[in-house]
């Protein structure tokens, strides 16, 4: 039996893992730290394997949530240096002056962040996004609307301010 589950474990690693890590990498964009999200998640899953029934699932939704903790922690760290070696008065906040995807993606709340890392960075469809988050395909589809239209106007309102 033990056979069995580490065998399953390891066919499903071989499949998953290059796309998982491929994923994380374009959220974090670092190797290194895209390679330990991809790996915390197959540990998590590990530890859990017996309980899991829909282990792609399950790995991207820790993995997103092992992400939003990365960008939290380099979040506070960003926030710690400017405080150490910038006065507030001196630069504008970033928001205003950095219209990068990825960050206007880490600013959304979570209700509209983790549908949109599924279903636009891990090309999950919407039944899926709607399974793995509990909630109703319509529901899903009304978070992705609400988030595009959050990142648009961020981002015209980035871009107004650098014109």
């Amino acid at each position: 039996m033990k056979r069995s589950r580490e065998k399953a474990a390891a066919e499903l690693f071989a499949v998953l893992y290059p796309r998982l890590a491929g994923w994380c990498r374009r959220l974090v964009d670092d190797d290194e730290t895209a390679h330990e999200v991809a790996s915390e998640a197959f540990t998590r899953l590990w530890a859990r394997w017996t309980s899991v029934s829909e282990p792609r699932g399950f790995l991207y939704v820790t993995a997103a949530n092992i992400v939003r903790d990365h960008w939290r922690k380099l979040e506070r760290e960003r926030k710690a240096m400017q405080r150490a070696t910038v006065e507030a008065s001196v630069l504008p906040p970033t928001e205003q002056t950095d219209p990068s995807v990825r960050l206007l993606v880490q600013a959304l709340p979570e209700r509209l962040r983790i549908p949109t890392l599924l279903h636009y960075y891990a090309d999950m469809p919407i039944r899926e996004v709607a399974m793995l988050t509990g909630r109703k395909e319509g529901t899903v589809k009304a978070d992705l609307h609400a988030a595009r239209e959050l990142l648009r106007a961020h981002l015209r309102r980035s871009l107004d301010h650098i014109q």
